[in-house]
């Protein structure tokens, strides 16, 4: 059986080579290897048996993946926890996971008297962003993830087979910097691809855009991923004038705005690339460098699929539209998540003929690039008019005093849904009402602006927009605007 831990134990570095780095110390390939070992070793002492869960809260750092993998090499499944996380938030994982063991900080602190047994080829658990519900913890498979990490660096290396090649020498990659918390979905696949590449880990603690600059400069980092949070702190640092050598920043966990990416392309003169995924189905759709080479004019889009990933766009009667035209994304890639524990079902996203539902409305090119124009839970319906937020905030953050801003609907007698915007800066009212209607169609324009010290966002940087519009509904309704109706 296929198991992700082999991803260590037969790394192309030899024992006393450098392999999880942070900025200040380094974990050998053979050290890391006897720790993982030392630590499968622990969880077999204190009763863990394969199939059942255990949560590890670690910080980010290289103990992070060691656990991770010790566990895998226990025959257990892996639930991280965030260092940062809520008590309470890691009693409902467990309320949910029923693991064997739950591991703090300071070690083993507590064991659940029922342990549940998972399948032989779960993984890890992840959970999804809870944006529009609550969060499922997601069941991730040895051999999908591996396959997903196969399906990602194929096509970057125009790779026949799918096993990757063994590098050394010069030829070595470049580290696989993890600007991410270890865990999330997002953190453990970049870890696990560097590993997969036969790279080298840098992992940050945490997101600082000094240390960000000094490690890409020091660990020479070419290409990095980026959540747009990050990359909105960066452009905003005037203490970093640039990022040499880094060239290409793929941007994830969450929606990049067309205008954050040519501020950071504009100031760094790094190409910022989108990818599209989903936790439950990892990427599935993302940009080469040959295409970014050959499509200049098509960066914005998510990229094209990868190959072996089938993806359709449909309309509300479930038919496939034009293309250029817009609908639900619904995607088929080769293998996905085993499902989800705590009795959700992912066979309820999945129609007959094999294709996920994203949930997230878009569009193809006659290129085949995929166009990703919002959420579908998200979209405001006005009076028969749909209004994507994304566009809306896009426009409000043309305005140089908006640091940041979201849109939501806004129940409505007359006309069903109408939007309202949260800006986060000292724009007024009537500013940005002047810019909205220069930029958008009038049915478009939020019939109220609100000022807020900052938006609630998830732990990977996305705005929560249920909590904003329960928060709206609260409010007494504003006034529109002059002339919006």
């Amino acid at each position: 059986m296929t198991n992700l831990a082999s991803l260590l134990e037969s790394h192309p570095f030899a024992d006393d080579e450098e392999l999880l780095l942070t900025i200040d110390r380094a974990v050998t390939v053979g050290e890391a290897r006897n720790q993982a070992r030392a630590f499968a070793a622990e969880l077999k002492a204190n009763g863990v048996e394969p199939g059942q869960a255990v949560i590890v809260q670690r910080p980010n750092s290289p103990e992070a993946v060691v656990a991770m993998v010790g566990t895998w090499l226990a025959g257990a499944v892996y639930v991280p926890a965030g260092i940062r996380q809520p008590r309470a938030e890691v009693e409902a994982s467990a309320t949910i996971m029923k693991p064997a063991a739950l591991i703090g900080p300071h070690g083993m602190d507590r064991s659940h008297s029922a342990p549940a047994r998972y399948g032989d080829d779960v993984a890890f658990v992840t959970w999804s962003s809870g944006t529009t519900g609550r969060p499922k913890a997601i069941l991730h498979g040895h051999a999908a993830y591996l396959e997903l990490l196969d399906r990602v660096l194929k096509p970057l290396r125009g790779q026949k087979s799918s096993e990757p090649p063994r590098p050394s020498g010069p030829s070595r990659p470049a580290p696989n910097l993890i600007p991410v918390s270890l865990a999330l979905n997002a953190g453990i696949y970049n870890a696990l691809f560097g590993l997969r590449a036969g790279a080298a880990l840098v992992i940050m603690e945490r997101f600082e855009t000094r240390t960000f600059a000094r490690l890409v400069r020091r660990f020479a980092i070419r290409s990095t991923v980026l959540p747009p949070a990050a990359m909105t702190m960066l452009t905003g640092d005037d203490q970093i004038a640039d990022l040499a050598p880094l060239r290409y920043v793929r941007s994830i966990t969450a929606p990049l705005s067309p205008l954050a990416a040519r501020g950071f392309t504009e100031k760094f003169g790094v190409t910022v690339l989108n990818g599209y995924g989903l936790a439950e189905v990892g990427e599935v759709i993302g940009w080469t460098a040959a295409d970014a080479r050959a499509h200049p004019e098509k960066v914005g889009a998510a990229g094209r699929p990868h190959p072996g990933v089938d993806v359709k766009v449909v309309g509300e009667n479930g038919d496939a539209v034009a293309t250029e035209n817009a609908g639900e994304l619904l995607v088929r890639p080769p293998r996905m998540a085993s499902g989800y524990a705590g009795g959700d079902n992912l066979e309820d996203r999945i129609d007959s003929e094999g294709y996920v539902r994203t949930g997230d409305v878009a569009r193809c090119d006659a290129d085949g690039f995929v166009w990703i124009e919002g959420r579908l839970d998200d979209v405001i319906n006005r009076g028969g008019n749909k209004v994507f937020p994304e566009q809306v905030e896009d426009v409000l953050r043309l305005n140089p005093r908006v640091r940041d801003a979201a849109v939501v609907a806004r129940r409505d007698d007359r006309l069903g849904q109408v939007p309202v915007a949260y800006v986060v800066g000292d724009a007024t009212s009537a500013e940005l009402n002047a810019l909205c209607r220069q930029h958008l169609a009038a049915y478009k324009v939020p019939v109220a602006f609100n000022e807020v010290a900052d938006l609630p966002r998830n732990e990977v940087g996305k705005v929560l927009r249920r909590v904003l519009a329960a928060r709206d509904a609260t409010l007494a309704p504003s006034a529109p605007p002059p002339g919006i109706g």
